[in-house]
């Protein structure tokens, strides 16, 4: 935790963890204001486990949250207000402090200090605020008549659908001019954590510095993006700096709505209560998992669309299966509440997956949706809708309980003009290029193409938007076709997976004979793929163009 003081009351700092509370209480601070949303990052406590620890330490807490590149006018009135109130002196964090910076900078110009003193200040305190310099002397308006920086391939996220593309791209031009925007420090191999909290891989083997993944040659915009206008080929970005392109591939992944569930920010990560889809959490689950002798286990899935709709499930076998081998499965009641009508979308691998849950004797609650939950009291409250659309609350009790959070496009995707009625980037499913606007392209999650979201998909994804991108600029003739492939391999216990691949309609889109691996029964090679095989091949072939098993069908 590094403090960085602006003012004589004010400091900031990046993200803080609840251990940290203790050092700045014995710092003199006062109170605390947090300027990053909850579920941000994969790696980030809630606000409410920063407040309790801050309350027992005898600090005040204040939640300003600010979607970074989003900071409003009345964003900065609302810092200023909070500062003056709040006891002296102030802490105030977001993911780098960057965000809380900007907010003193627009409420301090807006009280008319002279910008230089500003700057200097901020300067001081380690952070450049020469890109809202235009803000603070404009209002708040953002020109996009005059780019901060100009390319001819703009990437919005470096997560795997955006790496692997840029990567595509080089691979088959190596002097394009890509810049890839995205704000993060350190990049994840998500798939692996339902291994992490199965006990088979550590946390650290699934992650990986953003920038030893950036493609040579590739430009890294650190910055995250606040809007679009794509009829100015502009992106918007944090400080109200612009970037312009000629052409756009948007890929930033999907955003986790921890807050979508009532009280499960509260207790995240205590109370029994754990998550595979947040890189900190993983571990506790399999710490749960070890430690769970007797009780009542309980998993869930929110609507759809999800990451990986196969997750949730996942969990559920491997928890199982550790329990089953060490002699207290009979001992333990699992549940499965499932806010779908059936436990996986592919008919043709339901009978084997049944065969585990029928083996585990996992009980199925199809159409719950957990809306509310109370970690002290270990109470969920799910939304239980019948046939003809009734609906009642069911109470249920856990002494541990997996969830998995809604999820949906990211805010900044969602209220711009590339999203259709529903959020996601309306997207051609065979092309993949936007609907409107021609020179705009989207893979990953973000897309509202009915596949699957997994980083199986983002592999075939990413060299058809290559190759039709450049396509268009007439590097390359011939327009490719993505079928729709999705890959779920189902973790049903330690040592075997049901391979499940499939496309557009259901259709099964199986990579290997079926004398080799068949997906529809558990196999033991299959596991050997997933455990041993794809970790690197996601690290050293996906993300570095290298297109294994994943060449699209081109035609003219």
């Amino acid at each position: 935790m590094e403090v960085k003081k602006i003012s004589g009351n004010l400091s900031v700092s990046a993200q803080i963890l609840p251990e940290d509370i203790e050092e700045l209480a014995k710092l003199g601070y006062k109170a605390i204001i947090c300027n990053r949303p909850d579920g941000e990052g994969a790696d980030q406590p809630t606000f409410a486990e920063i407040k309790k620890v801050a309350h027992k330490a005898g600090l005040e807490a204040v939640y300003i949250p600010i979607v970074s590149g989003r900071v409003q006018d009345s964003d900065a009135r609302s810092f200023g207000d909070a500062v003056t109130s709040l006891p002296n002196p102030v802490l105030a964090y977001c993911r780098t402090g960057t965000r809380s910076a900007t907010l003193w900078s627009l409420n301090e110009g807006a009280k008319g200090r002279p910008l230089p003193e500003i700057l200097q200040a901020t300067k001081d305190a380690g952070y450049d605020m020469s890109g809202v310099v235009r803000r603070i002397a404009n209002g708040g308006r953002t020109p996009t008549d005059v780019a901060d920086a100009t390319h001819d391939i703009v990437i919005i996220g470096g997560g795997a659908a955006g790496i692997s593309v840029a990567s595509s791209l080089m691979h088959r031009k190596k002097d394009l001019d890509i810049a890839i925007i995205d704000p993060a420090d350190v990049h994840y191999y998500q798939p692996g954590w339902t291994m992490v909290g199965g006990g088979i891989f550590d946390a650290e083997e699934t992650v990986r510095t953003m920038g030893s993944l950036i493609p040579e040659g590739v430009h890294w915009i650190k910055a995250a993006v606040s809007a679009f206008e794509p009829d100015k080929n502009a992106v918007i970005l944090d400080g109200c700096r612009v970037v312009k392109y000629n052409r756009l591939i948007v890929a930033p992944g999907l955003k986790l709505n921890w807050n979508g569930v009532e009280g499960l920010v509260e207790t995240l990560g205590r109370n029994g209560v754990t998550s595979n889809y947040r890189y900190d959490l993983a571990p506790y689950t399999w710490q749960l998992v070890r430690g769970l002798k007797q009780g009542r286990a309980l998993f869930t899935q929110p609507p759809m669309p999800i990451k990986c709709a196969g997750a949730p499930q996942k969990s559920l076998y491997l928890s199982a299966d550790h329990w089953y081998r060490n002699g207290v499965l009979n001992n333990i009641e699992i549940e499965f509440y499932n806010a779908g009508g059936v436990l996986f979308g592919v008919k043709e691998y339901v009978p084997a997956l049944m065969n585990y849950i029928e083996k585990y004797h996992a009980g199925l609650k199809f159409t719950h949706n957990l809306i509310r939950i109370d970690g002290p009291a270990k109470i969920a409250w799910f939304n239980k809708t019948d046939a003809d659309g009734n609906s009642e609350v069911v109470e249920t009790r856990f002494d541990m309980i997996h969830v998995v959070p809604p999820q949906c496009a990211p805010d900044f995707i969602r209220v711009s003009p590339l999203a259709d009625a529903a959020g996601w980037v309306d997207v051609d499913q065979t092309t993949l290029r936007h609907k409107t606007f021609e020179n705009i392209w989207a893979l990953g999650d973000v897309m509202n193409a009915p596949n699957a979201k997994t980083a199986a998909a983002a592999r075939k994804q990413a060299p058809v938007v290559a190759n039709n991108l450049l396509t268009d600029m007439g590097v390359v003739s011939g327009v490719a076709h993505y079928d729709g492939y999705g890959s779920c391999p189902l973790t049903v216990e330690r040592g075997k997976i049901v391979l499940a691949e499939f496309g557009y309609g259901g259709k099964l889109l199986p990579s290997f004979p079926t004398w080799l691996i068949n997906g529809q029964k558990p196999s033991r090679l299959a596991w050997l793929l997933k455990e041993k095989i794809l970790p690197p091949v996601y690290w050293k072939a996906m993300l570095r163009g290298r297109e294994w098993m994943a060449h699209p069908e081109i035609t003219d």
